[in-house]
């Protein structure tokens, strides 16, 4: 029995990260053992059924990377230096960490950058140049990589092949539904947000439909999806689910999603649902020209809220949800993420 580390942005109660680990959960050969690192490492346990430890423990993960095989990064954009310069240097060490201790190091289902400083691009292609295999998500991440003379395997974001859970009680709440997903960002400006919440107000007036406020982050995502509430004059309510399972499954019972983040724009359209894209960041735009996702950057965003909700009105009417041999080509696609495990473990 193998034991392999993964590291990444767990147990900090981001909808998106836990999708990942649990996608890579489902893709690890039963043969390899997992110890996750996280923030709240007791609730990773309870809640997946694997060993964990703090991820800010330096004793504990020195400990785990001593009695492991391997270390893996599992998924997500955790070298970007655009949120935090001090996140990709933390990643960067520990995975600098392991390859001197001899393990196998993965960099699993990566979205690469944006790299700005020279510090932590320098750091970033040093540690991926003593990967023993490294997979990314998107094209943009192939090409910064292969400027580096590493051979990536490519394929899309493992979400997209996360199996959904339907929801108990979901079917009480009166349809047609319509997801939003918003979170805290500099670009999200209070004038921004007003405009959104008063073009939320009039496409739901027009459109008769119940919005559904969810929430992908307690901390980043909890306070705006209130604030829309108090401002919402029709039917919605703020759906907060704790399981990725769940959380994408939600998607599966609603006609239309107006999302921000990633993650919720990937689960939605695999669980077809229509989507509509806002983007704060490259990883959005990058899935938006990917599948030809209609949206707005938010630093694009009209600043006439009646501009806003006829183009919602007009996509609700008549978008379409991606075409079904397309999803099931990512779906089919961002399984071969699983066959980089299969290759080093064998």
């Amino acid at each position: 029995m193998k034991k392999a580390v993964i590291c990444g942005y767990y147990g900090q109660g981001n909808g998106g990260d836990e999708a990942l680990l649990v996608s890579l959960l489902q893709m690890l050969p039963s043969q390899v053992q997992p110890i996750v690192l996280s923030a709240n490492p007791r609730q990773t346990h309870k809640r997946y059924g694997v060993k964990s430890c703090s991820n800010r423990s330096v004793f504990a993960i020195l400990k785990a990377l001593k009695t492991s095989d391997l270390f893996i990064w599992g998924g997500g954009s955790l070298m970007q230096d655009v949120t935090s310069w001090t996140s990709p240097i933390y990643y960067a060490v520990l995975m600098a960490l392991a390859q001197q201790q001899g393990l196998k190091t993965i960099a699993w289902a990566q979205g690469i950058g944006p790299l700005r400083r020279p510090f932590t691009r320098w750091l970033t292609h040093q540690v991926l140049l003593g990967c023993t295999a490294v997979s990314v998500r998107d094209g943009a991440s192939a090409k910064l990589v292969s400027q580096w003379q590493i051979n990536p395997l490519i394929a899309p974001d493992p979400v997209w092949a996360l199996t959904g859970k339907s929801i108990p009680g979901l079917v009480d709440i009166p349809a047609p539904r319509v997801a939003v997903n918003l979170r805290k960002h500099p670009q999200l400006t209070p004038q921004r947000l007003k405009i959104l919440t008063k073009a939320l107000i009039d496409f739901q007036k027009a459109a008769n439909v119940c919005l559904l406020l969810v929430p992908f982050q307690a901390s980043q995502d909890l306070s705006i999806a209130h604030s829309l509430a108090s401002e919402l004059p029709g039917s919605h309510q703020i759906i907060y689910l704790e399981d990725p399972r769940e959380l994408k499954g939600l998607f599966r019972e609603v006609e239309m999603t107006i999302g921000m983040r990633l993650h919720s724009l990937i689960m939605a359209v695999a669980e077809e649902s229509r989507c509509f894209a806002l983007s704060y960041d490259p990883k959005v735009s990058r899935l938006m020209e990917e599948i030809n996702l209609p949206g707005w950057k938010l630093t694009e965003l009209p600043d006439d809220s009646s501009i806003i909700s006829s183009v919602w009105l007009e996509y609700y009417a008549n978008g379409k949800t991606l075409n079904r041999n397309h999803l099931q080509s990512l779906v089919d696609r961002a399984l071969i993420h699983q066959e980089i495990f299969k290759r080093v473990c064998e």
